[in-house]
């Protein structure tokens, strides 16, 4: 399995990038088999700054350990190769959990905890499962995990893996009390109520150094934490806007950035209100205006007319590559692309599929 660089940059066929941060650049595109191509991710850590590649390759070598233990479990992505400086894994058709948002769904939840057994008995624990990304939801419904560079690997399965392995159930749990809190059991509540000793230390002596090194002088962002408070207030503020008499129709979503969850509002107007006549509007019932705002004539529907939130929150995000995965007839592919063009909260991805 393990290959030159060369070669693998030979057989990978590129199409999109996903994602370029201090660590690694990951690009979706395909690798070439014997029995032809399929869609794989291509992580390559040797083209970090040299002061981050002592961290990069840590990172890099926890994520193949624990995808060599995992293997076609169905757990997560397979290894397809790995090599001086990268590795290839498959692509895994599902959407990111906040996107997905499988809100009642306990069928899913019960999956995700008979998927940590399998990852457990594997000798495998994640480490990063907080962030609703870390976890998808794939074609069928089914939970599965991605980003293991965080994960650790036992073969002995000693104290401080159980440790970490009821720290990543206990964040599958804080998922489940967001999407299906009706279905949480008395000991799953017990459970979310008590933190590990080491999970307690760390929050309050690590996490802060994590965040202020991460987030302030790395830029980086990742939704952990979720923005609860965002999307609690969301809806209202949704509802407050389609009492303008100049709206139609809107939605209002979180997205992340370096200072938390924010919100972006999509509103469907013939006449648009100014931007300071809106936040008048909220104003006058004690809610904050979005972050962002982007005007259209026309927002995509369902056959019942309810606006199309799974595109809206797509777009939102930011993840322009996952509307690969949604069937959209010609018309809604029309008004989606559109969206997309005019979106306010643009990086330089690749766009594929909408034209």
């Amino acid at each position: 399995m393990k290959t030159s660089s060369n070669a693998a940059l030979d057989r990978f066929r590129p199409v999109t990038i996903l994602k370029s941060d201090h660590f690694s650049s990951v690009t979706r595109g395909f690798w070439r088999t014997d029995k032809g191509e399929a869609e794989a991710v291509l992580r390559r850590f040797d083209n970090v700054a040299w002061w981050t590649r002592p961290i990069a390759r840590f990172f890099a070598r926890n994520e193949i350990r624990a995808l060599e233990r995992l293997g076609d479990s169905g757990v997560g992505p397979v290894l397809l190769a790995r090599g001086e400086g990268f590795l290839v894994r498959s692509w895994v058709e599902a959407l990111p959990l906040h996107l997905a948002a499988p809100k009642g769904d306990d069928e899913f939840f019960r999956n995700a905890k008979r998927l940590l057994r399998t990852m457990r008995h594997a000798g495998v624990v994640h480490n990063d499962l907080a962030k609703q990304q870390n976890w998808l939801r794939d074609m069928e419904g089914k939970p599965r995990v991605t980003d293991f560079q965080l994960a650790a690997v036992s073969k002995k399965r000693g104290r401080m893996f159980r440790i970490a392995a009821r720290e990543d159930l206990r964040h599958l749990l804080k998922h489940k009390r967001m999407y299906c809190p009706q279905s949480l059991t008395a000991t799953e509540k017990r459970m979310l109520s008590e933190k590990s000793l080491p999970a307690r230390i760390w929050m309050a002596t690590g996490k802060r150094v994590y965040n202020f090194v991460t987030r302030k002088l790395l830029g980086y962002m990742d939704r952990e934490g979720s923005g609860i408070d965002a999307i609690v207030a969301a809806p209202k503020i949704a509802q407050r806007i389609l009492e303008h008499p100049l709206v139609r129709a809107a939605a209002v979503l979180p997205y992340p950035s370096p200072r938390g969850a924010l919100l972006y509002a999509f509103i469907e107007s013939a006449s648009s209100p100014s931007e300071g006549d809106l936040r008048n509007h909220l104003r006058a019932v004690s809610l904050p205006m979005p972050s962002l705002v982007q005007f259209v004539k026309q927002l995509p529907r369902r056959n019942d007319g309810a606006v199309r939130e799974d595109i809206l929150r797509i777009i939102a995000q930011n993840h322009i590559e996952l509307l690969d995965l949604i069937s959209l007839d010609e018309e809604t592919r029309r008004l989606t692309a559109e969206l997309v063009e005019g979106r306010l909260n643009r990086t330089d991805r690749p766009l594929r599929g909408l034209t």
